[in-house]
């Protein structure tokens, strides 16, 4: 897990730093952050690790829907985070935070996964989108422990933290096939492309009376309709 520093020119033209996580994916340099702590860089980086190197880093793609991005270091002999499948992660399951929290690199938080399948809403106005599935856990996450990973006993990565909802209410993206497929598209493409029907939803049981009628216990509830593409 690395400690990214990134470079971002303000409207009026200052040049700001700002800060986060990365983890390794791959010897030869890519690595999975958050869509959000690359926003608006000038698509570099530099990317500092436990050993005392720091490296600078390009990044590949970003897909804001996910609040998932990839960054390509300058370097070929990184040492990579084994991923894990969130979808087996349960409720009060053990798991661990590593990041860059305020900076401090190499910390490490333990707490158990609170919840799962929890929405996420980013963006504001009509570029508000809700992030589905992401995991909720208690373990200590601060400013700049964006971007960093969580993992289980195993020491697996099973998801990217995101965000801080409050004290004791960590949020992150999880690992698994999904995921997998948004990485291998950013690999490839540098972006990820979506079939987009304008529309916000989740599942929701329906009235026994209806689920009779139609054959089926499932049906999508309308949250919110987004009248622009993303």
């Amino acid at each position: 897990v690395a400690n990214l520093r990134v470079s971002r020119r303000t409207r009026r033209g200052r040049l700001t730093v700002g800060g986060g996580s990365g983890v390794v994916i791959t010897p030869d340099g890519f690595m999975l952050t958050s869509a959000h702590v690359v926003q608006g860089s000038n698509r570099t980086a530099s990317a500092s690790f436990v050993d005392g190197r720091e490296v600078p880093v390009s990044v590949v793609g970003s897909d804001p829907l996910s609040d998932l991005a990839l960054l390509r270091a300058d370097a070929s002999d990184l040492e990579p985070a084994t991923l894990g499948d969130a979808d087996t992660l349960r409720v009060g399951q053990l798991v661990v935070a590593m990041g860059n929290p305020y900076g401090f690199e190499g910390s490490i938080t333990a707490g158990v996964v609170s919840a799962l399948n929890r929405s996420l809403p980013t963006g504001a106005g009509s570029r508000r989108r809700l992030i589905e599935n992401v995991i909720q856990t208690d373990a200590a996450l601060n400013p700049g422990n964006s971007g960093g990973a969580l993992a289980n006993g195993r020491a697996e990565v099973v998801g990217v933290n995101t965000a801080v909802a409050g004290i004791g209410l960590g949020l992150a993206v999880p690992i698994n096939e999904a995921t997998r497929k948004i990485v291998a598209a950013l690999m490839s493409d540098g972006r990820v492309r979506r079939a987009y029907i304008g529309i916000a939803g989740g599942a929701r049981p329906l009235p026994p009376r209806v689920a009779s009628r139609v054959g089926r216990r499932m049906g999508v509830e309308i949250v919110e309709v987004v009248p622009d593409s993303p």
